[in-house]
């Protein structure tokens, strides 16, 4: 299977499913108006991503089960926006993101509505995001996900995880279960560095450590509205085995989950 090119019919489909996309935002922040804030709102989430991921062409697969153990912090490598798309209707849950989102004119109210919570991730404000983190992961009965590069990037590998994020493991000994996401084509079939550069990753050129770069940054919404024109693709995210954290610091939590995360990244890339 080849990439689909972008051609003007494709490119119509695309403006057709953004605008009922933006649409369907509209209809389910309406929605959401009467919804308490809490587990109902975090459960229609999984409804929201459905539509989302329909209108967009985004499909998923999962291998492996989440643990039953509660608090749960999972921890991934973040390739785009579109791991928050499909983990939530794969396992439930929320997740811990970026300040900057939250600030998002109605998207960022959307995001507090499913229980995602923001985080200044700035060295001066570590205490804070530790606290925020400690005390979600305390009150919440369903997993709470969290992608510690700290940033997207171009697929072509796994930059090392950001350790002030692991403190509270350390200081906890919380579970913490890693997950790796692979982008696939919709027939399963691999795609290369280039192109996940050009097409599917969601990254800044600047913060890249390695591989390629890609020909033309887009923002969020121009991103969506490229898969949409590719006709989506295929998320594919395994649960891996948890590690025995026990006896680490910080330091050696994000070494650990960083190994287990990129060798199962790069084995089947």
């Amino acid at each position: 299977m080849k990439i689909r090119k972008a051609n003007i019919f494709n490119k119509t489909f695309a403006v057709f499913w953004m605008a009922l996309a933006c649409g369907m935002v509209v209809a389910n922040a309406f929605v959401l108006c009467f919804i308490p804030q809490g587990k109902k709102s975090v459960n229609y989430m999984r409804f929201f991503m459905k539509q989302f991921n329909f209108m967009t062409g985004v499909k998923y697969k999962v291998k492996g089960k989440l643990p039953k153990d509660r608090p749960l912090l999972c921890v991934s490598n973040h390739i785009s926006i579109f791991e928050m798309a499909t983990m939530p209707r794969a396992f439930g849950g929320s997740f811990f993101g970026k300040k900057e989102i939250g600030e998002w004119p109605l998207v960022g109210w959307i995001a507090k509505k499913f229980g995602v919570i923001f985080i200044d991730r700035r060295p001066s404000h570590a205490m804070e995001a530790l606290d925020a983190i400690k005390s979600e992961l305390d009150k919440v009965d369903y997993p709470m996900f969290i992608f510690p590069e700290g940033t997207t990037t171009n697929g072509a590998y796994v930059k090392q995880f950001k350790s002030s994020m692991f403190d509270i493991v350390e200081k906890t000994g919380i579970k913490v279960q890693p997950v790796v996401i692979h982008y696939r084509l919709k027939d399963g079939t691999k795609i290369s560095d280039e192109d996940l550069a050009n097409h599917f990753a969601y990254f800044d050129n600047c913060k890249q450590d390695c591989g390629p770069h890609c020909k033309k940054e887009r923002s969020a919404f121009a991103q969506v509205f490229h898969i949409m024109t590719l006709g989506g693709f295929l998320v594919e995210i395994e649960v891996l085995p948890c590690p025995d954290l026990s006896g680490m610091d910080r330091k050696q939590i994000a070494t650990k989950l960083h190994e287990i995360v990129s060798e199962a990244y790069m084995k089947t890339k």
